[in-house]
């Protein structure tokens, strides 16, 4: 049974999330890619405040489409997660809980997410459509010279996701990688037969 979560998280809850949970989220995310993050850290570095307080939030790895007529958004899938490892850890230090994107995460960044305690998790890639139903509401927050790479606070109810790494590194591209074998380690025992 999936578990339920609603921003602001507490520690206790990142805490209780295992990698392989089914989660479905409620209440408020805050959407924003690379360029986003970018002008993030900008700020950051000049001393300003963010446009929104990361304590305890979710932020999702998304551009999404404009809006067709009747909807709240366009298609809103996750975007690839290692563009936003650079900003990350700077993030996580100031409380951020959770990010949802796509593919594994950095060495850097799983280190962050255990020392500040937070969570990855992954929406379905190509299933953008779809996610899209699950946003009930979307407004613009900060940077709308970007367009679709704005920062957007979104309104989501039951959105899926998956724990894909824990606040303990538990990892499931890891835990595939080890059934699988990757080319990382067929390359580890290659060097070892030689």
């Amino acid at each position: 049974m999936a578990k339920r979560l609603k921003a602001p998280l507490t520690d206790d809850e990142v805490q209780s999330l295992r990698a392989g949970d089914e989660i479905l989220i409620d209440g408020c995310l805050y959407a924003a890619r690379d360029a986003a993050h970018k002008r993030m850290m900008a700020a950051l570095e000049q001393g300003q405040i963010l446009p929104f307080d990361p304590a305890g939030q979710i932020i999702y790895y998304v551009g999404p489409c404009p809006a067709p007529p009747g909807k709240v958004i366009g298609s809103a899938g996750p975007t690839t997660s290692g563009r936003m490892d650079a900003y990350t850890p700077a993030l996580l230090e100031r409380g951020l809980k959770a990010m949802i994107g796509k593919g594994d995460r950095s060495r850097e960044v799983i280190a962050a997410m255990q020392k500040y305690g937070a969570v990855y998790l992954a929406a379905v890639g190509g299933a953008g459509v779809y996610l899209a139903q699950r946003i009930v509401a979307a407004a613009p927050l900060a940077y709308p010279d970007l367009g679709p790479e704005a920062l957007l606070r979104l309104q989501v109810e039951s959105f899926p996701c998956v724990v894909a790494i824990d606040a303990h590194g538990n990892n499931i591209y890891e835990q595939v990688r080890l059934k699988l074998g990757s080319p990382a380690n067929k390359e580890e025992q290659d060097d070892k037969e030689q």
